[in-house]
């Protein structure tokens, strides 16, 4: 089992959670919103404190105000188990195959 767990931001194509369940069944792919997760609205560094407590990486397209954020966050003292920002030239089989590959890697 992987140790990886995702979080999608709320701004993310649904389509990529749905397409990484269907090729492994067993990834734990939650999306802002979903029960447990953080709520739709909710703020950057609220998202990034989330991440760092449940131990999810951040799945996001936000190239605006996030790395503003994480810096903003690392320079606290904080951390984050990872935040992966989506590349707008990639497709989302491309994206899916990529986000397969570094967690089926991190069962080594």
């Amino acid at each position: 089992m992987s140790f990886i767990q995702y979080l999608l931001d709320e701004n993310v194509d649904l389509l990529l959670r749905v397409e990484l369940l269907n090729c492994e069944p067993t990834m734990v792919v939650w999306r802002i919103g979903d029960p447990g997760a953080p709520s739709k609205g909710s703020l950057d560094p609220e998202i990034l404190c989330w991440c760092e407590q449940n131990g999810f990486i951040l799945v996001t397209n936000n190239r605006k105000s996030m790395p503003r954020h994480i810096t903003d966050h690392i320079k606290n003292g904080r951390h984050v188990p990872g935040i992966f920002e989506l590349n707008p030239n990639m497709s989302i089989r491309e994206t899916v195959e990529e986000l397969l590959l570094i967690w089926g890697a991190s069962e080594m």
